[in-house]
């Protein structure tokens, strides 16, 4: 069997389409106008975090372990929505996205639920949804990037103030960056002055990929062994590699050998 043949390609019937889905080796990918994988789902596992830098960004629960209302925009193949539907019982969830047609293929192709008391998919502008007044959240999750880069309405510093009025006491806000992004440094001074209560950023596995999370309220200097204590419980709980998310946050962070700094604390 030649390489190709291992690949299944489904694309619109027009040629002007550029949300398509591709599949190999038991995993089916969404792409949008380009190559690149924007989430990816394993068929024998549909509702887990099948990509290093989604379950990344669910290491917001190190730090907020039981949220109850939760945003995410950008719907993508739906993996976090699905990961927290099926996994988090208690969290309802709301995901903005502007393009209805990866709204269509995500709940075709990708076994993202239909809407109900606990999961709304809204397609809308997230931009403009946040900017309006509106319910708070306990999280609020960004994956911004369309085929080729950051969408710069997601990346504003408008963007990010308007993410922190959203946010309810003790929240946080989870941004997905691409660490070759060439605005990748702004983008993170944007979000660390406009989340003068704390930073930190965590690589994800795949190198590449660095998750963001900005917190509303000072989450004060955690100590390792809280962290690690946190992380048992929550890797117990969801499967996801919490232990090593909690190592890894010493590769970008400033930290000495009892406790994590955040940046926004002295």
């Amino acid at each position: 069997m030649s390489f190709f043949s291992r690949w299944r390609w489904r694309k619109s019937a027009s040629e002007d389409e550029s949300v398509y889905v591709t599949e190999k080796y038991g995993v089916r990918s969404l792409h949008i106008g380009s190559d690149t994988i924007q989430s990816s789902m394993r068929l024998a596992r549909p509702s887990d975090l099948e990509l290093a830098y989604t379950r990344s960004m669910m290491a917001f629960l190190l730090f907020h372990s039981t949220p109850r209302r939760v945003l995410m925009v950008g719907l993508g193949g739906g993996s976090l929505a699905k990961f927290v539907y099926h996994r988090m019982p208690d969290t309802a969830s709301e995901v903005l996205e502007i393009n209805p047609q990866v709204v269509a293929v995500a709940r075709r192709m990708f076994e993202v639920p239909a809407a109900d008391g606990r999961l709304i998919v809204r397609v809308c502008d997230g931009a403009d949804f946040i900017a309006r007044d509106g319910p708070a959240y306990d999280a609020i999750m960004v994956d911004g990037y369309d085929g080729e880069a950051q969408v710069d309405a997601l990346s504003s510093r408008a963007f990010y103030a308007a993410c922190r009025r959203r946010l309810d006491a003790g929240g946080v806000l989870v941004v997905n960056l691409w660490g070759s992004d060439r605005e990748y440094d702004d983008t993170v001074e944007r979000i660390e002055s406009t989340f003068p209560a704390g930073t930190l950023c965590l690589p994800a596995e795949r190198p590449g990929n660095v998750i963001v999370f900005a917190f509303r309220d000072v989450p004060g200097n955690p100590c390792w062994d809280e962290l690690e204590r946190r992380a048992r419980g929550l890797e117990a709980r969801y499967g996801l590699e919490f232990g090593k998310f909690v190592r890894s946050l010493r590769k970008m962070n400033r930290w000495d050998e009892e406790r994590l700094y955040t940046s926004g604390v002295a």
